[in-house]
């Protein structure tokens, strides 16, 4: 008698032992798990890891986990342990609505399958394949969304308790909270592949585009001076042409050393009165360049943006306008800011846009304004022609007598 009950109490004592040690082997898989997600940037690599302890504490053969494609109707492998090369090719994306899966994708808990369900994962497949017997799957779910799956398979059928199904149902919220946070950050990393690809078409478009269709306006002058005979203008567009790919080179060198292209040292305001200049020598029209802010100082980034918008507008004026007077005002916009107005008597925005003027240099314009935090507005001048207003903020600067018009 004394003996069976030693027995007794020994069987409850090891049935007491696995429960805690199933119990501590379930937490220590979530809180890995938990733990992993801020430091481990592969996810396959984390989703892979973490499979081979599930399998073992759920006793299943196989695991894989599924992502749900963002048109919502295909689920795609992107981890999977124990699975033959072959199945893993054919199972690399799955339709989301079929049998099990698709039950868990559009449910909250775990859904079983057996192979009487007539699922192509659940078969025999031979001597050299994977012999499914049954297979569990499993939401990943996030802030009541389904973002994809995972699936347990066995080769017999299982007889899981209560609480494998919690830890499953557990681990499958966890997953769902690392896949939400790497579509973030994939799409993090778009959107700033985007801005820097934006960027730099912004930068080869205000130096090398610029350069080059100087060069394409000066190439007709310079055939016709040596069609005529004429060998001090031949030699004089000869020099503008050469001065031009001088600058398209070093642009491009600066774009590509330090993705933007250079500035002038000497300031934004020595760099506008030289483009002014340039304007003047290279199109026959006049330019006026009144400047109310001889002290304008600036960042560098700023400088930068201004400087490229103001070299677009005198661009645009000098490709399309068939201008004879232009002006470029720098002057204090109160309450703490700058406003930069070029005015051309040409032929305005409507003929523009019949001649066929690209609309992508006014985007870059718009958004190099947006990055100074500040507004770009294109319209008609009165008189005639285009006016082209830059405003933004520039708190130190102050008021003062024009300087630098001709």
């Amino acid at each position: 008698m004394c003996e069976s009950k030693i027995h007794a109490v020994s069987d409850m004592t090891c049935e007491v032992e696995t429960s805690l040690s199933s119990v501590n082997a379930e937490a220590r898989i979530l809180g890995e798990l938990a733990s992993d997600l801020a430091a481990e940037s592969n996810m396959p690599e984390l989703l892979k890891r973490f499979l081979l302890p599930l399998l073992q504490m759920s006793g299943a053969d196989a695991g894989a986990v599924r992502a749900l494609s963002g048109t919502g109707d295909q689920l795609h492998l992107i981890s999977s342990v124990g699975l033959p090369d072959d199945m893993a090719r054919a199972e690399a994306t799955v339709q989301a609505h079929c049998g099990a899966c698709g039950a868990a994708a559009s449910g909250e808990t775990p859904t079983w399958a057996n192979e009487a369900v007539g699922c192509a994962r659940l078969r025999p497949a031979g001597p050299a394949g994977a012999d499914f017997r049954c297979m569990v799957a499993v939401p990943l779910r996030y802030r009541g969304r389904v973002l994809g799956i995972y699936n347990l398979f066995y080769a017999r059928s299982p007889s899981p308790g209560p609480e494998v199904l919690a830890v499953l149902k557990a681990v499958g919220e966890i997953l769902g909270l690392a896949l939400n946070n790497a579509r973030l950050e994939a799409e993090k990393l778009q959107a700033r592949l985007t801005q820097e690809r934006q960027r730099m078409a912004a930068e080869v478009h205000d130096s090398l585009a610029q350069s080059l269709a100087f060069v394409k306006m000066r190439m007709p002058l310079l055939e016709d001076a040596l069609v005529q005979h004429q060998e001090a203008r031949a030699l004089q567009y000869c020099g503008d042409v050469r001065a031009a790919v001088s600058q398209a080179h070093a642009s491009l060198r600066g774009i590509l050393t330090h993705f933007r292209s250079p500035m002038d040292p000497q300031g934004l305001v020595h760099a506008l009165d030289a483009s002014a200049r340039q304007f003047r020598d290279s199109t026959g029209a006049g330019l006026e360049f009144i400047n109310r802010i001889p002290d304008l100082k600036l960042g560098p980034d700023e400088e930068a943006q201004v400087f490229h918008i103001v070299q677009e507008a005198l661009s645009n004026v000098a490709r399309h306008a068939s201008a004879r007077h232009a002006w470029l005002q720098v002057a204090a916009a109160p309450p703490g800011g700058v406003e930069i107005v070029v005015e051309d008597d040409g032929a305005g925005l409507p003929a523009v846009a019949a001649r066929g003027g690209s609309h992508y240099g006014v985007e870059v314009m718009l958004e190099r304004a947006r990055r100074l935090g500040g507004t770009l507005e294109i319209g008609p001048r009165q008189g005639g022609g285009t006016r082209v207003r830059l405003a933004f903020p520039a708190p130190q600067v102050a008021t003062s007598p024009a300087k630098g018009a001709w």
